[in-house]
C-alpha cells in the first residue's frame, strides 16, 4: 500500500477528513504504538509500511516499551492531538490508522503486533 492509499483509508474509515490531518493522526498513532513494542517488532512491523510512515514507529525502538492499557494509550494521543481531541476521538482516530495499519500488513506481522499489545487494544483492530 503506498503512503496516499494509506492516509486516504484512514480518512475514510473514521479519521480526520483531510490528507494533512490524516497525516498528523498517523504519524502520532504509529510513533505511539512504537512505543508500546519490543524486541524488533516496530523495525518488522515498520518494513512493511510505506517508507514515509516506517520512521515515526521505529523511533523509540531501543527504548524499553511502554506498558500502557488501551485507556492510557487513548489519552496520551488525545494530549499529543491537541485542543478539541477527547479520548472518544482519539479512539475512532486510532482505530482507522490500526485498522489500515491491519489492511497494510501481512496477518503474521499483525499477529505479532497484537501479541504485543494488551486484549484491550484488539477493538482497535476492527475497522
Amino acid at each position: 500500500m503506498r503512503g496516499d492509499e494509506f492516509l486516504k483509508n484512514v480518512t475514510e474509515i473514521g479519521g480526520p477528513g483531510d490528507p494533512e490531518s490524516a497525516a498528523v493522526v498517523t504519524r502520532t498513532v504509529l510513533d505511539n504504538l512504537g512505543k508500546q513494542l519490543n524486541g524488533g517488532e516496530a523495525a518488522d512491523l515498520a518494513a512493511q509500511l510505506p517508507a514515509e510512515l516506517q520512521e515515526p514507529l521505529q523511533r523509540h525502538g531501543s527504548e524499553a516499551p511502554l506498558t500502557d492499557d488501551v485507556d492510557d494509550f487513548l489519552r496520551r494521543l488525545a494530549v499529543q492531538l491537541g485542543e478539541g481531541i477527547d479520548p472518544d476521538t482519539a479512539r475512532a482516530y486510532a482505530r482507522a490508522v490500526i485498522s489500515t495499519l491491519d489492511a497494510a500488513a501481512s496477518e503474521g506481522e499483525v499477529d505479532d503486533l497484537r501479541s504485543q499489545l494488551p486484549a484491550g487494544f484488539a477493538p482497535l483492530f476492527e475497522g
